[in-house]
Protein backbone atom coordinates (compact mmCIF):
# COMPACT_ATOMS: atom_id res chain seq x y z
CA UNK A 1 0.00 0.00 0.00
CA UNK A 2 1.43 3.30 -0.78
CA UNK A 3 1.98 5.81 1.81
CA UNK A 4 -1.25 7.81 3.15
CA UNK A 5 -1.55 11.39 3.72
CA UNK A 6 -4.23 13.35 5.41
CA UNK A 7 -5.05 16.76 4.79
CA UNK A 8 -7.85 18.99 6.82
CA UNK A 9 -10.41 20.44 4.57
CA UNK A 10 -10.73 23.59 2.95
CA UNK A 11 -14.11 24.47 4.49
CA UNK A 12 -14.28 27.86 2.96
CA UNK A 13 -17.01 27.14 0.19
CA UNK A 14 -20.33 28.20 0.02
CA UNK A 15 -21.36 24.81 0.51
CA UNK A 16 -19.32 23.93 3.75
CA UNK A 17 -21.01 27.19 5.29
CA UNK A 18 -24.16 26.72 4.33
CA UNK A 19 -24.04 23.17 5.58
CA UNK A 20 -22.55 24.30 8.73
CA UNK A 21 -25.59 27.39 8.68
CA UNK A 22 -28.09 24.45 8.27
CA UNK A 23 -27.06 22.60 11.32
CA UNK A 24 -26.65 24.84 13.98
CA UNK A 25 -30.21 25.91 12.96
CA UNK A 26 -31.10 22.60 13.82
CA UNK A 27 -28.81 22.64 16.89
CA UNK A 28 -30.70 26.11 18.29
CA UNK A 29 -34.04 24.13 17.79
CA UNK A 30 -33.01 21.23 19.75
CA UNK A 31 -31.43 24.04 22.41
CA UNK A 32 -34.52 26.01 22.80
CA UNK A 33 -36.96 22.60 22.87
CA UNK A 34 -34.52 21.67 25.43
CA UNK A 35 -35.33 25.19 27.70
CA UNK A 36 -38.60 24.86 26.95
CA UNK A 37 -38.93 21.28 28.44
CA UNK A 38 -36.87 22.06 31.50
CA UNK A 39 -38.70 25.49 32.46
CA UNK A 40 -42.36 24.34 31.35
CA UNK A 41 -42.10 20.48 32.16
CA UNK A 42 -42.43 17.42 29.87
CA UNK A 43 -46.46 18.92 29.51
CA UNK A 44 -45.08 20.01 26.00
CA UNK A 45 -44.13 16.41 25.00
CA UNK A 46 -46.24 13.41 24.37
CA UNK A 47 -44.90 11.62 27.64
CA UNK A 48 -47.16 10.39 29.96
CA UNK A 49 -46.30 8.62 33.54
CA UNK A 50 -47.14 5.25 31.39
CA UNK A 51 -44.67 6.07 28.42
CA UNK A 52 -41.97 7.55 29.94
CA UNK A 53 -38.77 7.21 27.19
CA UNK A 54 -40.19 9.48 24.54
CA UNK A 55 -38.63 10.70 20.85
CA UNK A 56 -35.54 12.04 22.15
CA UNK A 57 -34.27 8.24 23.46
CA UNK A 58 -35.40 7.19 20.25
CA UNK A 59 -32.63 9.33 18.40
CA UNK A 60 -29.66 9.06 21.46
CA UNK A 61 -30.41 5.67 21.92
CA UNK A 62 -29.73 5.45 17.46
CA UNK A 63 -26.62 7.44 18.03
CA UNK A 64 -24.98 5.57 20.88
CA UNK A 65 -25.18 2.59 19.44
CA UNK A 66 -24.58 3.56 16.08
CA UNK A 67 -21.29 5.15 17.71
CA UNK A 68 -20.45 2.34 18.70
CA UNK A 69 -20.77 0.51 15.30
CA UNK A 70 -19.22 3.68 13.54
CA UNK A 71 -15.63 2.40 15.67
CA UNK A 72 -15.41 -0.88 13.67
CA UNK A 73 -13.76 0.44 10.72
CA UNK A 74 -10.75 1.52 12.89
CA UNK A 75 -11.53 -1.55 14.80
CA UNK A 76 -10.84 -4.23 11.35
CA UNK A 77 -7.73 -2.06 10.44
CA UNK A 78 -6.09 -2.24 13.75
CA UNK A 79 -7.46 -5.33 15.85
CA UNK A 80 -7.64 -7.11 12.65
CA UNK A 81 -4.84 -6.16 10.74
CA UNK A 82 -6.94 -5.44 7.55
CA UNK A 83 -4.48 -2.73 6.33
CA UNK A 84 -7.05 -1.58 3.43
CA UNK A 85 -9.45 -0.24 6.22
CA UNK A 86 -6.48 2.02 7.87
CA UNK A 87 -6.90 4.96 5.87
CA UNK A 88 -10.42 5.27 7.16
CA UNK A 89 -9.42 4.30 11.01
CA UNK A 90 -8.95 8.13 11.65
CA UNK A 91 -12.52 9.24 10.73
CA UNK A 92 -13.78 6.11 11.99
CA UNK A 93 -12.56 7.56 15.37
CA UNK A 94 -14.03 11.08 14.54
CA UNK A 95 -17.26 9.70 13.74
CA UNK A 96 -17.69 7.26 16.91
CA UNK A 97 -17.18 10.40 19.27
CA UNK A 98 -18.81 12.62 17.56
CA UNK A 99 -22.47 10.26 17.38
CA UNK A 100 -22.28 9.26 21.29
CA UNK A 101 -21.40 13.36 22.02
CA UNK A 102 -25.21 14.31 20.14
CA UNK A 103 -26.39 11.24 22.00
CA UNK A 104 -25.73 12.19 25.20
CA UNK A 105 -26.93 15.48 24.31
CA UNK A 106 -30.20 14.76 23.79
CA UNK A 107 -30.37 12.57 26.95
CA UNK A 108 -28.86 15.40 29.46
CA UNK A 109 -31.68 17.62 27.83
CA UNK A 110 -34.39 15.55 28.39
CA UNK A 111 -33.85 14.55 31.73
CA UNK A 112 -36.26 17.44 32.98
CA UNK A 113 -33.29 18.91 35.14
CA UNK A 114 -30.37 18.69 32.99
CA UNK A 115 -28.85 21.65 35.98
CA UNK A 116 -28.76 18.51 38.38
CA UNK A 117 -26.39 16.04 35.70
CA UNK A 118 -23.60 16.65 38.35
CA UNK A 119 -25.51 14.40 40.92
CA UNK A 120 -25.80 12.03 38.55
CA UNK A 121 -22.31 12.22 37.96
CA UNK A 122 -21.08 11.75 41.63
CA UNK A 123 -23.67 10.13 42.77
CA UNK A 124 -23.95 6.31 42.28
CA UNK A 125 -26.17 3.44 42.26
CA UNK A 126 -24.27 0.52 41.07
CA UNK A 127 -27.32 -2.11 41.18
CA UNK A 128 -28.55 0.30 38.57
CA UNK A 129 -27.20 -0.72 34.88
CA UNK A 130 -27.61 3.96 34.49
CA UNK A 131 -24.74 4.12 36.85
CA UNK A 132 -22.55 1.60 35.09
CA UNK A 133 -23.53 3.15 31.38
CA UNK A 134 -21.91 6.68 32.79
CA UNK A 135 -18.49 5.07 33.17
CA UNK A 136 -18.65 3.49 29.93
CA UNK A 137 -20.12 6.72 27.83
CA UNK A 138 -17.29 8.35 29.39
CA UNK A 139 -14.81 6.09 29.54
CA UNK A 140 -15.25 5.11 25.12
CA UNK A 141 -14.73 8.88 24.26
CA UNK A 142 -11.74 8.86 26.34
CA UNK A 143 -10.56 5.50 25.19
CA UNK A 144 -11.67 7.10 21.54
CA UNK A 145 -9.83 10.04 22.44
CA UNK A 146 -6.47 7.98 22.69
CA UNK A 147 -6.95 6.14 19.83
CA UNK A 148 -6.93 8.96 17.61
CA UNK A 149 -3.99 10.33 18.97
CA UNK A 150 -1.90 6.75 19.05
CA UNK A 151 -3.22 6.61 15.14
CA UNK A 152 -2.12 10.82 14.62
CA UNK A 153 1.06 11.03 16.39
CA UNK A 154 3.49 8.95 14.16
CA UNK A 155 6.23 7.89 17.21
CA UNK A 156 2.78 6.48 18.90
CA UNK A 157 1.69 4.29 16.01
CA UNK A 158 3.37 1.44 17.70
CA UNK A 159 1.41 1.37 20.01
CA UNK A 160 -2.68 1.47 17.79
CA UNK A 161 -3.00 -2.36 17.61
CA UNK A 162 -3.16 -2.68 21.80
CA UNK A 163 -4.95 0.61 22.20
CA UNK A 164 -7.74 -0.39 19.40
CA UNK A 165 -7.85 -4.08 21.33
CA UNK A 166 -9.22 -1.87 24.61
CA UNK A 167 -11.11 0.37 22.44
CA UNK A 168 -12.53 -2.36 20.99
CA UNK A 169 -13.66 -4.36 23.95
CA UNK A 170 -14.76 -1.57 25.25
CA UNK A 171 -17.43 -0.69 23.12
CA UNK A 172 -18.77 -4.23 23.29
CA UNK A 173 -19.18 -3.66 26.73
CA UNK A 174 -20.47 -0.43 26.08
CA UNK A 175 -23.02 -1.87 23.61
CA UNK A 176 -23.68 -4.74 25.78
CA UNK A 177 -24.95 -2.19 28.78
CA UNK A 178 -27.29 0.00 26.38
CA UNK A 179 -28.92 -3.45 25.17
CA UNK A 180 -29.13 -4.46 29.20
CA UNK A 181 -30.93 -1.65 29.97
CA UNK A 182 -34.15 -2.68 28.17
CA UNK A 183 -33.43 -6.85 28.69
CA UNK A 184 -33.10 -6.23 32.67
CA UNK A 185 -36.98 -4.90 32.46
CA UNK A 186 -39.05 -7.91 33.65
CA UNK A 187 -42.02 -5.68 33.77
CA UNK A 188 -41.92 -4.72 30.57
CA UNK A 189 -42.83 -7.53 28.38
CA UNK A 190 -41.28 -6.47 25.07
CA UNK A 191 -38.44 -6.20 26.20
CA UNK A 192 -37.35 -8.73 28.86
CA UNK A 193 -34.81 -10.93 26.93
CA UNK A 194 -31.33 -11.68 27.27
CA UNK A 195 -30.34 -11.90 23.12
CA UNK A 196 -31.26 -8.22 23.70
CA UNK A 197 -27.53 -7.69 24.63
CA UNK A 198 -25.79 -9.23 21.38
CA UNK A 199 -28.91 -7.73 19.56
CA UNK A 200 -27.48 -4.52 19.90
CA UNK A 201 -23.81 -5.19 19.36
CA UNK A 202 -25.17 -6.40 16.04
CA UNK A 203 -27.12 -3.47 15.80
CA UNK A 204 -24.30 -1.02 16.39
CA UNK A 205 -22.19 -2.63 13.66
CA UNK A 206 -25.50 -2.12 10.89
CA UNK A 207 -26.16 1.26 12.11
CA UNK A 208 -22.68 2.71 12.91
CA UNK A 209 -20.88 1.49 9.45
CA UNK A 210 -24.02 3.07 7.46
CA UNK A 211 -23.51 6.53 9.08
CA UNK A 212 -19.59 6.07 7.99
CA UNK A 213 -20.38 5.44 4.92
CA UNK A 214 -22.31 8.35 4.06
CA UNK A 215 -20.04 10.71 5.64
CA UNK A 216 -17.50 8.96 4.12
CA UNK A 217 -19.12 9.56 0.59
CA UNK A 218 -20.29 13.32 1.58
CA UNK A 219 -17.15 14.22 2.93
CA UNK A 220 -15.45 13.25 -0.36
CA UNK A 221 -17.90 14.52 -2.80
CA UNK A 222 -17.77 18.00 -1.25
CA UNK A 223 -14.11 17.99 -1.08
CA UNK A 224 -13.81 16.35 -4.75
CA UNK A 225 -11.31 13.98 -3.16
CA UNK A 226 -10.98 10.32 -5.26
CA UNK A 227 -12.77 8.10 -3.64
CA UNK A 228 -12.52 4.60 -5.51
CA UNK A 229 -14.76 1.77 -6.07
CA UNK A 230 -12.73 -1.05 -4.26
CA UNK A 231 -13.15 0.03 -0.51
CA UNK A 232 -16.66 1.42 -0.92
CA UNK A 233 -17.79 -1.82 -2.33
CA UNK A 234 -15.93 -3.01 0.69
CA UNK A 235 -17.41 -1.44 2.87
CA UNK A 236 -20.87 -1.72 0.85
CA UNK A 237 -20.92 -5.62 1.31
CA UNK A 238 -20.01 -5.67 4.93
CA UNK A 239 -23.23 -3.46 5.73
CA UNK A 240 -25.05 -5.79 3.51
CA UNK A 241 -23.62 -8.63 6.13
CA UNK A 242 -24.52 -6.48 9.31
CA UNK A 243 -28.05 -5.30 8.11
CA UNK A 244 -28.47 -9.84 6.99
CA UNK A 245 -27.66 -10.23 10.79
CA UNK A 246 -29.78 -7.57 12.46
CA UNK A 247 -32.52 -9.58 10.31
CA UNK A 248 -31.27 -12.77 11.98
CA UNK A 249 -31.35 -11.44 15.56
CA UNK A 250 -34.80 -9.98 15.00
CA UNK A 251 -36.12 -13.28 13.79
CA UNK A 252 -34.46 -15.13 17.19
CA UNK A 253 -35.53 -12.67 19.26
CA UNK A 254 -39.44 -12.82 18.28
CA UNK A 255 -39.29 -16.48 17.36
CA UNK A 256 -37.82 -16.54 21.57
CA UNK A 257 -40.47 -14.46 22.53
CA UNK A 258 -43.77 -16.39 19.92
CA UNK A 259 -42.26 -19.81 22.21
CA UNK A 260 -43.30 -18.79 26.11
CA UNK A 261 -46.61 -18.37 26.09
CA UNK A 262 -46.33 -15.17 28.69
CA UNK A 263 -45.17 -12.94 25.63
CA UNK A 264 -47.17 -14.02 22.89
CA UNK A 265 -50.22 -11.17 23.64
CA UNK A 266 -47.39 -8.85 23.94
CA UNK A 267 -46.08 -10.42 20.67
CA UNK A 268 -49.36 -10.29 18.98
CA UNK A 269 -49.24 -6.48 19.37
CA UNK A 270 -46.37 -5.80 18.32
CA UNK A 271 -46.28 -8.25 14.73
CA UNK A 272 -50.02 -8.37 13.82
CA UNK A 273 -52.37 -5.90 15.66
CA UNK A 274 -50.34 -3.10 16.59
CA UNK A 275 -50.94 -0.46 14.33
CA UNK A 276 -48.08 1.95 14.01
CA UNK A 277 -45.62 -0.26 15.56
CA UNK A 278 -46.74 -2.86 13.44
CA UNK A 279 -46.22 -1.22 10.66
CA UNK A 280 -42.55 0.09 11.96
CA UNK A 281 -41.44 -3.07 12.23
CA UNK A 282 -42.44 -4.79 9.00
CA UNK A 283 -41.91 -1.81 6.52
CA UNK A 284 -39.33 0.00 8.10
CA UNK A 285 -36.92 -2.13 10.52
CA UNK A 286 -37.47 -5.75 8.39
CA UNK A 287 -37.94 -3.92 4.67
CA UNK A 288 -35.96 -0.22 5.13
CA UNK A 289 -33.08 -1.84 7.25
CA UNK A 290 -32.64 -5.32 6.31
CA UNK A 291 -34.36 -6.42 2.81
CA UNK A 292 -34.31 -3.22 0.60
CA UNK A 293 -29.95 -2.80 1.16
CA UNK A 294 -29.72 -6.21 0.68
CA UNK A 295 -31.48 -5.72 -2.73
CA UNK A 296 -29.29 -2.84 -3.33
CA UNK A 297 -26.07 -3.53 -2.53
CA UNK A 298 -26.17 -7.03 -3.90
CA UNK A 299 -28.49 -7.33 -6.74
CA UNK A 300 -26.44 -7.55 -10.19
CA UNK A 301 -28.17 -4.27 -11.35
CA UNK A 302 -26.90 -2.24 -8.89
CA UNK A 303 -24.54 -4.04 -6.90
CA UNK A 304 -21.44 -1.61 -8.22
CA UNK A 305 -23.59 1.60 -8.53
CA UNK A 306 -22.58 4.25 -6.38
CA UNK A 307 -26.44 5.58 -5.72
CA UNK A 308 -26.99 2.09 -4.75
CA UNK A 309 -24.87 2.55 -1.87
CA UNK A 310 -25.56 5.86 -0.75
CA UNK A 311 -29.56 4.99 -0.72
CA UNK A 312 -29.05 1.59 0.44
CA UNK A 313 -27.17 2.67 3.74
CA UNK A 314 -29.63 5.98 4.18
CA UNK A 315 -31.89 2.98 4.12
CA UNK A 316 -30.61 1.40 7.12
CA UNK A 317 -30.38 4.94 9.33
CA UNK A 318 -33.88 4.92 8.47
CA UNK A 319 -34.78 1.60 9.20
CA UNK A 320 -32.57 1.40 12.13
CA UNK A 321 -34.49 4.40 13.55
CA UNK A 322 -37.88 2.92 12.89
CA UNK A 323 -36.49 0.12 14.95
CA UNK A 324 -35.66 1.90 17.75
CA UNK A 325 -38.95 3.61 18.00
CA UNK A 326 -40.65 0.13 17.98
CA UNK A 327 -38.55 -1.27 20.68
CA UNK A 328 -38.33 1.87 22.68
CA UNK A 329 -41.91 3.37 22.27
CA UNK A 330 -43.75 0.61 21.64
CA UNK A 331 -42.40 -1.68 24.83
CA UNK A 332 -44.13 1.15 26.94
CA UNK A 333 -47.25 1.14 25.08
CA UNK A 334 -48.11 -2.58 25.87
CA UNK A 335 -49.52 -2.39 29.62
CA UNK A 336 -46.97 -3.18 32.27
CA UNK A 337 -47.14 -6.72 33.99
CA UNK A 338 -47.43 -6.09 37.50
CA UNK A 339 -48.58 -8.85 38.86
CA UNK A 340 -47.72 -11.97 36.05
CA UNK A 341 -50.18 -14.65 35.51
CA UNK A 342 -52.80 -13.10 37.21
CA UNK A 343 -55.93 -10.86 36.58
CA UNK A 344 -55.86 -6.63 37.73
CA UNK A 345 -58.55 -4.32 37.09
CA UNK A 346 -58.75 -0.75 37.80
CA UNK A 347 -59.03 2.48 36.89
CA UNK A 348 -55.52 2.90 36.14
CA UNK A 349 -54.34 1.93 32.63
CA UNK A 350 -54.65 -1.73 33.63
CA UNK A 351 -54.77 -3.87 30.57
CA UNK A 352 -55.07 -0.68 28.49
CA UNK A 353 -52.31 0.24 25.37
CA UNK A 354 -50.88 3.24 26.54
CA UNK A 355 -51.07 6.31 23.53
CA UNK A 356 -48.06 8.06 22.62
CA UNK A 357 -47.44 10.66 19.82
CA UNK A 358 -44.00 12.36 19.96
CA UNK A 359 -44.35 16.60 20.03
CA UNK A 360 -42.53 19.33 18.48
CA UNK A 361 -40.04 19.76 21.08
CA UNK A 362 -39.18 16.46 20.98
CA UNK A 363 -38.47 16.15 17.22
CA UNK A 364 -36.29 19.06 17.77
CA UNK A 365 -34.63 18.17 20.35
CA UNK A 366 -33.45 14.57 18.47
CA UNK A 367 -32.37 16.01 15.25
CA UNK A 368 -30.53 18.85 17.22
CA UNK A 369 -28.99 16.02 18.71
CA UNK A 370 -27.83 14.47 15.28
CA UNK A 371 -27.06 17.86 13.90
CA UNK A 372 -24.74 18.59 16.67
CA UNK A 373 -22.98 15.24 15.98
CA UNK A 374 -22.77 15.92 12.24
CA UNK A 375 -21.32 19.58 13.16
CA UNK A 376 -18.45 18.53 15.48
CA UNK A 377 -17.59 16.46 12.24
CA UNK A 378 -18.00 19.12 9.74
CA UNK A 379 -15.52 20.87 11.64
CA UNK A 380 -12.85 18.92 12.88
CA UNK A 381 -12.61 17.94 9.50
CA UNK A 382 -11.67 21.37 8.89
CA UNK A 383 -9.22 21.76 11.68
CA UNK A 384 -6.96 18.53 11.88
CA UNK A 385 -6.06 15.78 9.38
CA UNK A 386 -8.26 12.72 9.83
CA UNK A 387 -9.63 12.63 5.40
CA UNK A 388 -6.90 10.83 3.82
CA UNK A 389 -6.33 13.38 0.40
CA UNK A 390 -7.11 10.49 -1.78
CA UNK A 391 -8.51 6.91 -1.96
CA UNK A 392 -7.89 6.25 -5.58
CA UNK A 393 -7.74 2.64 -6.45
CA UNK A 394 -4.21 2.61 -7.86
CA UNK A 395 -3.52 4.05 -3.93
CA UNK A 396 -2.87 0.02 -3.90
CA UNK A 397 -5.61 -1.22 -1.26
CA UNK A 398 -4.35 -4.51 0.00
CA UNK A 399 -6.82 -7.63 -0.61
Amino acid sequence: MNAIHYREIDGRSAGFWGLAALLLTFMAAGATAGYFMERIGHIITGMTNQVVWGMPHVFAVFLIVAASGALNVASIASVFARVEYKPLARLSGLVAIALLIGGLAILVLDLGRPDRIGLALTHYNFRSIFAWNIFLYTGFIVLTGWYLWVMMERRLNRYGRMVGTVAFLWRLILTTGTGSIFGFLVARQPYDEAIMAPMFIVMSFSFGLAIFILVLMGAFKGTGRALGDQLLMRLKNLLGVFAAAVLYFLLAFHITKLYEAEFRGSEAFLLWNGGIYTALFWFGAVFLGGVLPMLLFWLPQTRRSRNAVAWGSASVVVGGLALMYDIIIGGQAWPLSIFPGMQVSSSFYDGVVNYYAPSLPECALGLGGCALALFITLFALKLLPFLPETLADEQGQAG
